[in-house]
């Protein structure tokens, strides 16, 4: 087979792949060797040692060598082959050309030697070497080395600049005295190893690779920078119980892109089913990522637990509740143990999963026993055990139990103090294929079955923090090999390159890294997760027939999916064959309310739309007129079609009949120069029928000029402010417009002896509608096939103006200066619906209409008083209030909803406004300042808010008068009642009955409440402090803070009555919660409470409560947390 044709170099760097180095040897003088003597050409054997070393970890299938022996080199052909030879039953030569392949160098190559195409599927991973020696002096010579995977495409490998061509000739080779080619002869010998290739994928370039095919398994795609979500996805997917939990999700009536678990099981699926790589979009999408977050690599513990979560909340209520803990749940047990009395402090916590560190340890073991290792507390820092006071402690954490599927988390990532940033730890760090873990349970765990772990999945980072890349090595089976899924490829795996290869640490040689592309000992890919099930759960983990769980309509919905975009796909295909041809009727322009005859949408639920046809461009008129005829249900011979046209003003009207029904659909597209992407046509079905057939206005007036002309009529009514398209007539030409009246009369079968007066207007195009002067003829009137006429009653001015004041129009051209600036505007309450009479409705309004015009359109929807109603500008992005629209009765609602010249423009709703039905009007409105107040109750544990409005004059008194009234709260007056201000989970200040409203700032966060009777009783030496919640951290604040009375010399355990009493949270709640002294400097750890002595020192200036936030939670505690 011939190599690539001249010019193109199928390994260019060949240096790269020449293994030979300039070693110097130094010996010592103590014990002087003979250095080694260099191999001769013609020992083959010690060439073969020295030119061919053996690969690592590759096992040789066959090997052999040949040499060539070449005469009369300067007579050679510009390309020569050398004779064939066998190795591993598979015929191999040499390619040579002598004076170069287009370059100055001897090219020289090893080639299959098939004479046709190779057996089907061949391939075979080589590694060899060619050498170019002197017959004479076989210790001249020169070689280089490489290694291919040889396939039908790439039958030939090797190396374009072999050697220079100039220097063959010279008369010393590289200063040995003799040239390498004397007598025009020279030998070449080829030395070819065949390797197994256990993964199917040795030295593969992956041109063409097909990972269905040769694994029978699929990837994901990468959107960005989303191969961490992909590994993870990969790896839940072969957890073969998660996957048939999340398919027991019902999920057939939300369908919807916001449903995590529908989109999950759509993935899954398609992992199943698909021949090629599945997208996440739908996924992602779900999450409510944007673009930029696709682009950015999020933290892979902190997605696997919202996903988790998500999940678990999906599956409450159903057969699969509680499916996901009982996987992946094992409990912890956090404890402070005294060592000299009996007394013990502790919390059982579940856990999701563990995180390990790397740093400073060698394997899991050393992790693990870092994890449990025992903290001594004494000293300084002896534990305050209560009724035995200070003690020696012991404090730890020990596992209670470990979940039937381990997540490791191991912390390759930590903070770097001397480079002040985030640095990958990429030490060396071992993990087994086994692991058992019952030497870090508790002693009083069961134990009965082991908890020996089988490793599932490795999931691998390569690269560095700023840079790098995300791939997983997962078992498919129970029994079966490891596969790497590397985004949308996915190949078999060793052991060594799941587990080895992926232990951090040093290369024992230089190795190229992908990213720098520098050599280096560092490895760039280690482990970051960790997945192993337990051994004796294998069978329930990674069941069979998960496949089998899958909801049917999750399966029929992608079949249907995948059937549309293969009929879409054979449209496309067939598209030269069809033509679009939409199609309006008069049933459709009687259903229409609007310009021009019909809106041009493919929309087979309007009505008022065209109907589209696609219809093979060799199908006749009277082949169509017939499939419309059918579906008008008339006799075919019924019906005609009319050439639409776009005027120049822009409208779209009949312009001719078609009247030779022979000709081709196409032919007819062609000759009427439609330069539309579809045909539009008009199906006229005949009003005028004898004896069965249809009879069409007389075509031999066509040659007059008095022919019949086509006009559309539509009918405006003032009462119901209705438009309506009426039908069609023919009139003569030289007819005059008022002999129109009795055809209208006819048509809306008004009697001619009482019909009342009729206007008649000409709709030109969109913003010119026209009086018709009754006394002028069609031609003077320059009216044409195809033209609109609208009539209307003429209105006496009472009629008149009580439609004008009803809000009506009162004229055809009025009515259709509304159409051209109607807009349908989306009203939304601003607050949750509380009655029938707030609701979400759509209405038409005009884009012209003043503030008060439409107010009054939207007060008259709503049944209340237009005054009362203040209005707000929608966000686009967040659907939430931008802002308060302010009543200007200059200002329409086009200039309301399109604001000019303003930066925040682009991001408002120009279709939609939020609606607030206020007590009081907007006049009074304005001199009031909206508060909102959050009344605390039963302690802590009940909290109602209230947006109340007081004077902008008004003081604290009055916002508490308002509360009352609002909360129904019972008593005389306010005097005990209190304002506090908060920020950031803080109190900042209480506020004085007389403080002004207007002074306060609107960040704060206002909480009431009743002042506790123990602080309207402070006694002498007692001291009120303020107290805040926070989450083991300080700067993690939440819940509401409050006051407390702090007692001398009180024992703690009364404080702790006290303190449960004021919060209103008892039993184990209040048990688990830890109170801490918090100093003034706030950079200053807190410390835990110990009030044995009866005093708190002045430095201490808050109470901190540490607790967990009231919501669910998947955190994993740290060993160290206090």
């Amino acid at each position: 087979m011939d190599p690539i044709n001249g010019g193109e170099m199928l390994i260019d760097d060949y240096d790269t792949l020449d293994d030979k180095q300039d070693v110097a040897i130094i010996t010592p003088a103590e014990s002087p060797e003979e250095p080694e003597s260099e191999p001769l050409a013609n020992d083959y054997e010690a060439i073969k040692s020295k030119v061919l070393p053996d690969i690592p970890d590759l096992e040789i299938a066959y090997e052999a060598s040949n040499t060539w022996e070449i005469e009369n080199y300067r007579g050679l052909a510009k390309r020569e082959r050398g004779p064939t030879f066998e190795c591993g039953g598979h015929p191999w030569r040499i390619l040579l050309f002598p004076f170069g392949n287009n370059v100055d160098h001897v090219s020289l190559y090893l080639e299959q030697g098939y004479e046709d195409k190779p057996p089907e599927g061949w391939y075979s991973c080589v590694h060899f070497a060619l050498v170019l020696w002197n017959r004479n002096d076989p210790s001249i010579y020169t070689h280089l080395t490489a290694n291919h995977r040889f396939n039908a495409d790439e039958g030939d490998w090797g190396f374009t600049r072999f050697t220079e061509t100039r220097k063959l000739f010279g008369t010393s080779w590289e200063g040995r005295g003799r040239a390498m080619v004397e007598n025009d002869a020279v030998n070449v010998t080829a030395y070819v190893r065949i390797y197994k290739d256990p993964t199917g994928v040795l030295w593969h370039n992956f041109n063409g690779y097909d990972s269905k095919k040769e694994t029978g398994l699929v990837g994901l795609k990468n959107q960005g920078a989303t191969c961490y979500l992909n590994s993870l996805l990969q790896s839940l997917y072969f957890t073969n119980a998660f996957r048939k939990a999340v398919y027991q999700i019902p999920t057939e009536h939300e369908a919807e892109r916001t449903n995590s678990a529908w989109a999950l099981q759509r993935l899954f699926y398609q992992l199943q089913s698909s021949d090629g790589p599945v997208p996440t979009q739908e996924l992602t999408l779900s999450f409510g990522w944007e673009t930029k977050h696709i682009f950015e690599q999020q933290d892979v513990q902190e997605l696997s637990r919202i996903l988790m979560e998500r999940m678990e909340e999906r599956m409450k209520g159903t057969e699969a509740e509680n499916a996901l803990a009982k996987m992946f749940v094992g409990k912890m047990k956090t404890y402070i143990s005294c060592i000299d009395v009996d007394y013990e402090s502790s919390r059982i916590e579940d856990f999701w999963d563990i995180q390990l560190n790397v740093s400073g340890n060698k394997n899991l073991d050393d992790s693990f026993k870092d994890y449990v290792q025992v903290e001594t507390m004494d000293g300084d820092n002896k534990y305050f055990a209560e009724g035995f006071g200070l003690q020696d402690a012991k404090k730890g954490v020990i596992f209670e139990s470990f979940p039937q599927v381990l997540h490791l988390q191991l912390k390759r990532f930590e903070y770097d103090v001397n480079r002040d940033a985030m640095m990958k730890v990429n030490d060396r760090y071992e993990f087994p294929d086994t692991f058992d873990a019952t030497p870090y349970l508790s002693k009083d765990a069961p134990t009965s079955e082991p908890y020996i772990y089988q490793l599932h999945g490795v999931l691998v980072h390569s690269g560095d923090f700023n840079a790098g890349h995300y791939y997983a090595f997962l078992k498919t089976t129970k029994d079966g090999h490891f596969y790497k899924f590397d985004d949308d490829r996915v190949t078999r795996a060793t052991m060594k390159e799941a587990l080895e290869e992926n232990f951090g640490g040093d290369y024992s040689t230089g190795i190229r890294n992908p990213y720098t592309r520098t050599l280096s000992t560092k490895r760039s890919m280690s482990a970051y997760m960790l997945v192993y099930i337990r051994q004796s759960r294998l069978d329930n983990i990674l069941l069979e027939g998960a496949e089998d769980a899958t909801p049917a309509h999750i399966a029929q919905q992608l079949i249907d999916e995948r059937a549309l975009i293969e009929r879409k796909r054979k449209e496309r295909e067939e598209q030269h064959l069809y033509l679009s041809c939409a199609v309006i009727t008069e049933d459709s322009f009687k259903a229409y309310q609007g310009f021009d005859l019909t809106v041009w949408e493919a929309d087979p639920n309007l009505e008022t739309s065209a109907k589209f046809y696609r219809i093979l461009r060799s199908l006749t008129i009277r082949e169509f007129c017939k499939q419309i005829a059918d579906d008008k249900k008339v006799p075919a011979d019924h019906v005609r079609l009319w050439v639409m046209v776009n005027r120049q003003n822009k409208t779209i009207r009949p312009d001719q009949p078609i009247l030779n029904f022979d000709q081709t659909i196409e032919d007819a597209y062609n000759k009427h120069s439609i330069r539309d992407k579809y045909f539009r046509l008009w199906a006229e079905v005949a009003d005028n029928i004898e004896h069965g057939k249809a009879v069409w206005p007389d075509q031999s007036s066509l040659t007059s000029n008095n022919w019949p002309t086509l006009i559309f009529l539509k009918y405006f009514d003032p009462e119901a402010q209705t438009l309506k398209g009426i039908g069609h007539i023919y009139v003569k030409k030289q007819s005059k417009v008022s002999d129109m009246v009795p055809m209208i009369q006819q048509r809306m079968g008004w009697p001619s002896g009482s019909s009342p007066t009729i206007a008649l207007y000409e709709e030109i195009k969109h913003s010119m509608i026209e009086p018709m002067k009754p006394k002028a003829t069609l031609a003077q009137a320059e009216i044409q096939d195809g033209d609109i006429i609208c009539f209307q009653k003429s209105l006496s001015d009472q009629e008149a103006s009580a439609i004008a004041q009803s809000g009506g129009y009162t004229n055809a051209r009025e009515f259709y200066d509304y159409l051209l600036n109607r807009i349908v505007v989306k009203l939304i309450p601003k607050v949750p619906i509380k009655s029938a009479d707030e609701e979400c409705f759509d209405i038409a309004l005009s884009k012209k209409m003043s503030y008060d015009q439409f107010s009054a359109k939207v007060g008259e929807r709503l049944k209340v008083e237009s005054t009362h109603i203040r209005f707000s500008t929608v966000n686009a992005n967040t659907l939430k209030q931008k802002g308060v629209v302010k009543r200007n009765p200059s200002q329409t609602l086009q200039q309301i909803l399109n604001p000019q010249f303003s930066a925040y423009a682009s991001n408002q709703r120009n279709d939609a406004l939020l609606y607030e039905v206020m007590d009081i009007s907007l006049s009074e409105l304005e001199t009031k300042k909206p508060m909102r107040l959050i009344w605390v109750s039963d302690g802590l544990t009940k909290e109602e808010t209230f947006d109340l409005l007081v004077s902008k004059n008004g003081v604290i008194r009055d916002l508490l008068v308002e509360l009352k009234k609002k909360a129904n709260l019972e008593g005389d007056g306010v005097h005990d009642l209190r304002v506090t201000a908060a920020n950031n989970g803080k109190l900042v200040k209480e506020l004085n009955h007389d403080s002004p409203v207007i002074s306060i700032v609107d960040y704060y966060n206002l909480y009431a409440e009743r002042i506790p009777e123990e602080e309207q009783a402070l006694q002498e030496g007692e001291r009120v402090m303020p107290v805040f919640h926070f989450d083991k951290e300080l700067n993690k604040t939440h819940s509401i803070p409050f006051k407390f009375v702090v007692k001398p010399g009180e024992p703690f355990k009364d404080t702790k009555e006290r303190l449960s009493k004021r919060t209103g949270i008892k039993g184990k709640q209040f048990e688990n919660m830890k109170i801490a002294l918090v100093p003034k400097a706030t950079y200053t750890r807190p410390s835990l409470m110990n009030l044995g002595d009866g005093k708190i020192p002045n430095v201490y200036e808050w109470l901190g409560v540490d607790s967990e936030q009231m919501t669910f939670s998947m955190t994993t505690p740290s060993p160290k947390t206090h």
